[in-house]
């Protein structure tokens, strides 16, 4: 009897979108739910003002620190999370802080991502008495606390949004540099850099085509986990009260004006410092998992 011959190279199905997305969660269940926080603190900052059930500004005495609507006996709540002690929807308020927190942490890495890059290629590629310069500057840098810091610089100049971005911006830009610049130490001497320069690689190209794109990696992970550290650090100066203007609803001013009402209002605290929480959380867990995904010594 004839035998049936089967192909030796059969065609492997290409798998769907759906199973490459379980697969993800399976393997890096952290890194999944990481996504989602930031995903969901992103899409709060966007598109809060289509979102909120109330006006974030708008007082209302009559609802002054109403409980939440679940676990108001009387029914007479309309705030899903209680209000305030001026009668604001706290969901609302929580909402447009998203905006706020997310604004500081993105702009302030941008601009500590952007001098501490500069800074590290510069002193990893060129070193002698650039590096020496560089690394004196941050560990003049390093030495001043951040808080005692931003507390002199914010009781001089004032308060405002703009001004923690950049003072933030100005003050961790050390930690990317000291990051880059011993990753291009050691990629300076690599067999591919001294090809580039035998083939009349400049400077400047050498470091755009070959040197930048090999950190690239290394900056993101750590940015990342640097946006959760300033949302915290915007939060702090807030609740200080050399943040964010009070009238702009901020988590930090949230957590300030719930103090004398803690053992009374429980929700105008809790609630606001539950959205820190997880937004830094997230943050954190994606932190994590870029790193596990891009580290090569991890690898190993």
């Amino acid at each position: 009897m004839a035998t049936l011959q089967t192909n030796e190279f059969e065609i492997q199905p290409k798998k769907s979108l759906v199973s490459k997305f379980f697969r993800f969660v399976k393997k890096n269940p952290a890194g999944f739910i990481g996504l989602i926080l930031v995903f969901l603190s992103v899409c709060g900052a966007l598109f809060a003002q289509w979102i909120v059930p109330f006006d974030p500004s708008e007082a209302s005495l009559t609802s002054r620190l109403d409980a939440p609507s679940w676990q108001d006996p009387t029914g007479e709540s309309q705030f899903l999370l209680g209000g305030d002690q001026l009668g604001r929807d706290l969901l609302s308020r929580i909402v447009y802080g998203a905006k706020i927190s997310l604004m500081v942490g993105l702009f302030g890495v941008l601009i500590s991502l952007v001098i501490g890059t500069v800074m590290g290629l510069i002193s990893g590629y060129f070193g002698k008495w650039l590096d020496d310069f560089i690394m004196r500057v941050a560990d003049i840098q390093l030495a001043f606390p951040f808080i005692l810091f931003a507390i002199v610089v914010m009781s001089v100049l004032g308060t405002g949004i703009w001004k923690i971005i950049i003072i933030l911006g100005l003050t961790y830009w050390v930690g990317f540099a000291r990051l880059i610049r011993g990753q291009v130490i050691s990629l300076k001497e690599q067999e591919f850099i001294h090809a580039a320069k035998a083939i009349g690689g400049t400077n400047f190209t050498i470091i755009r085509k070959h040197i930048l794109p090999n950190v690239m990696s290394s900056i993101f992970v750590l940015g990342t986990m640097y946006i959760a550290e300033f949302i915290l650090l915007e939060a702090s100066l807030t609740f200080l009260g050399l943040g964010v203007d009070p009238t702009i609803p901020s988590w930090g001013g949230m957590l300030a004006d719930s103090r004398n009402y803690i053992t009374t209002a429980w929700w105008t605290a809790v609630f606001p410092g539950v959205a820190i929480m997880l937004t830094v959380l997230g943050f954190n867990l994606l932190g994590d998992w870029l790193r596990d995904r891009f580290d090569p010594n991890l690898k190993l």
